[in-house]
């Protein structure tokens, strides 16, 4: 039988986790990207995988429990076929509980994890503690052990070492398209994808994070006040983000950023004195349905689309690249609930 031949179109991290899990299955893979590595939002910095809540319970919150179950696995076996390590860790997250009233609900979702994350993970109240760690009004904090990081540059230079030692192509700038072609290039991409259906399909927000020189490797995230504070494994602190839909240079950082850096340092004391190192902004794609944006491409035959990963694109990535190997090699379609294209149409 001849060997699958696979066009990955963007080099971000729904694009290479694809050819990776392609690669892997024994298709012949060419990733071509107009730019650089990670030129869009998986260039970024914060790196934070973590669940939706466990209540109201959905396809999309399936398809992540899923991704993020399977997220040690997967970033260990890219770090083993290239020899590069994508900053994962699964250290858990810490949320402060406000008032009563949150930790009535914090307590319900206790029981809601025990029911829908398998026995693989836990989300539970516990007393707060000095040091690493949010100020909480109760005293009291949410700790899930579902959560983990991923250094969103190191990942993607891991994908790209891994997909290469299975004897694929990473091309920058112009190539040849070979076989089945995905089509993962965020913002521009539903920009493109838009104007060929004739309909909005999805837009960008822009988002603004920072990095700060302080070590707390070995700890948890924080989740506070609509902000993720993610320690990584070189020494840094990442801390974002804004959500904008209107901007004037999608890749400046101004006020608001410098905003949510005060109010981090108000979440967690530890941070008061530790000096910012990095600056970022850049672009999201979000489709219309808020969910990824899976499947065949509308009237293109042998063409799909991978794209709408937003916020949540690290951590889906793993069985977004699983779903998405299925569908272009067997065609096997394991696209949940809300998640197709003709869903943001």
């Amino acid at each position: 039988m001849a060997t699958a031949e696979v066009t990955v179109l963007g080099a971000g991290i729904f694009g290479l986790a694809i050819a990776f899990a392609c690669a892997r299955s024994g298709a012949r893979v060419r990733v071509i990207e107009a730019t650089r590595i990670g030129a869009g939002s998986s260039g970024g910095v914060v790196g934070a995988l973590a669940p939706h809540v466990p209540e109201q319970w959905n396809p999309k919150k399936q398809f992540q429990l899923g991704s993020l179950l399977m997220a040690e696995a997967f970033w260990a076996d890219v770090a083993a076929v290239g020899g590069a390590d994508p900053g994962f860790a699964r250290l858990g997250r810490l949320q402060p509980i406000a008032d009563a009233a949150a930790l009535a609900l914090a307590q319900g979702r206790a029981k809601g994890a025990e029911a829908l994350w398998q026995g693989r993970a836990e989300w539970r109240v516990e007393p707060a503690t000095d040091g690493w760690g949010p100020f909480s009004p109760t005293g009291q904090v949410i700790r899930d052990t579902l959560t983990a990081r991923l250094s969103p540059r190191q990942g993607s230079a891991a994908l790209v070492a891994a997909i290469r030692a299975l004897g694929g192509d990473v091309v920058i700038g112009a190539a040849s398209l070979q076989g089945k072609v995905i089509h993962a290039t965020g913002v521009a991409g539903l920009e493109e994808l838009s104007a060929a259906l004739d309909r909005p399909v999805g837009g960008a927000v822009k988002g603004q994070a920072a990095v700060l020189a302080f070590d707390a490797r070995n700890q948890p995230q924080i989740f506070a006040d609509g902000l993720h504070i993610v320690p990584h494994g070189n020494g840094t602190v990442a801390i974002g983000s804004t959500s904008e839909n209107q901007w004037n240079d999608p890749g400046a950082t101004d006020a608001q950023l410098e905003v949510m850096i005060g109010r981090a340092r108000a979440i967690c004391p530890a941070l008061a004195q530790a000096p910012v190192i990095e600056r970022w902004a850049g672009l999201r794609p979000r489709a219309r349905s808020r969910a990824p944006m899976l499947g065949p491409w509308p009237g293109r035959p042998d063409h799909y689309v991978a794209n709408g990963g937003f916020k949540i694109g690290f951590g889906m990535a793993p069985k977004v690249a699983q779903v998405m190997a299925d569908l272009v090699l067997t065609g096997r379609d394991g696209i949940p609930e809300g998640f197709r294209v003709e869903d943001s149409l």
